[in-house]
């Protein structure tokens, strides 16, 4: 059997193949309340009946003020349980492994919701930033365990912690943007004390067939860092990482000579050779050649494509069978599903418009 249609166990759960469709935040989907509506459940239906192994549900804020924009979903509240338990149905209806993000944005909180920025250091190029205080930290650290409790309770198989993209848990995670010097900062031990409560907390809370997965920043800021805190949370009980970027453009890895994929699919394959749990690779792997590349090499567990299934959410099913797939047009001078999905010349199967 071709690798990228191989099945997989994870945490006792069958995975019937090894494509992921990564979070992708849908724009201007959810209101303000952040409430899912028809059409974030239609669109995680479409591209779960299309056939990936693993969905996971974009970025989800776990505190109301912490947020990119917004129209971002939320799991703040016992009141988006409802909703969330039927983008969990439909994903498990298809026969996918259905997990939620969950999200704090720190630095990058969208003025719309907040004044304040709130992060674990001011940032000179942020004027709205402040310092998280202690209390504030505690809150934070049970709103991601909340969080993560009402999803379980919504019926996702598990959370992807959103460690990436110079978002909150990078932040703290990374010696760039966290100056404190207190018990959150200073050293690596105490830089990972947030995330690593969390993960303990997720635990105890969800008990030990919950999947706890996280989204790495592999440059936080070194790709060094990135390897030794893919084995910290390891060590502490993470299932299975996601490795992206880590939100600076400091130290940015180097591809070997003649390596056809970009630093961010190289770092996941270095920390694919240092860990000893699933990983996943990302970014511009846009076709199945190149995806099963990767893992016939070793140098991944699974491969996340986000536009080929946005461009066309039966991509899997078609590239299974070989027929011919509705390819993304990698629109310039950015991508028309992000404004607007309805904008996308490339999809034809949008059927809910709400």
């Amino acid at each position: 059997m071709p690798p990228l249609f191989s099945n997989y166990l994870l945490k006792g759960l069958p995975v019937k193949n090894r494509i992921v469709f990564p979070p992708v935040v849908c724009f201007h989907y959810a209101g303000d309340d952040g409430i899912v509506i028809d059409r974030n459940v239609e669109h995680y239906r479409q591209i779960a009946a299309g056939g990936p192994g693993i969905v996971i549900t974009e970025a989800t804020a776990v505190l109301k003020n912490g947020r990119l924009a917004p129209f971002q979903l939320g799991i703040w509240s016992d009141e988006h349980i409802k909703g969330m338990s039927r983008i969990a149905a439909a994903v498990k209806k298809e026969g996918a492994i259905s997990l939620l993000q969950i999200h704090h944005a720190g630095l990058l909180t969208n003025e719309q919701v907040s004044p304040v920025a709130k992060a674990p250091s001011a940032f000179a190029s942020n004027p709205r930033s402040v310092a998280l205080t202690t209390e504030e930290i505690d809150e934070t650290r049970q709103a991601f365990i909340d969080a993560a409790s009402r999803a379980q309770k919504a019926g996702y198989q598990g959370v992807e912690l959103h460690g990436a993209h110079g978002y909150l848990l990078n932040q703290f995670a990374s010696s760039f943007f966290n100056k404190r010097e207190d018990e959150y900062g200073g050293n690596f031990a105490k830089s990972m004390k947030l995330a690593t409560e969390i993960i303990l907390g997720i635990r105890a809370v969800c008990g030990n067939d919950f999947i706890i997965g996280y989204r790495l920043g592999a440059n936080s800021p070194s790709l060094e860092d990135g390897i030794a805190i893919a084995q910290h949370l390891e060590k502490t009980g993470i299932d299975l990482l996601h490795v992206s970027h880590g939100g600076s453009l400091v130290n940015l890895p180097r591809t070997p000579p003649g390596y056809e994929y970009n630093w961010i699919v190289y770092s996941g394959s270095v920390i694919k050779a240092h860990a000893g749990i699933p990983v996943i690779v990302v970014n511009e792997i846009k076709t199945r050649e190149r995806a099963e590349w990767l893992l016939e090499n070793n140098h991944a567990d699974f491969a996340a494509l986000a536009r080929p299934q946005l461009a066309d959410p039966d991509w899997v099913t078609h590239v299974k069978h070989d027929e011919k797939v509705n390819p993304c047009l990698t629109c310039k001078p950015k991508c028309r599903w992000f404004e607007d999905s309805r904008l996308c010349p490339a999809r034809k199967k949008i059927t809910i418009d709400k």
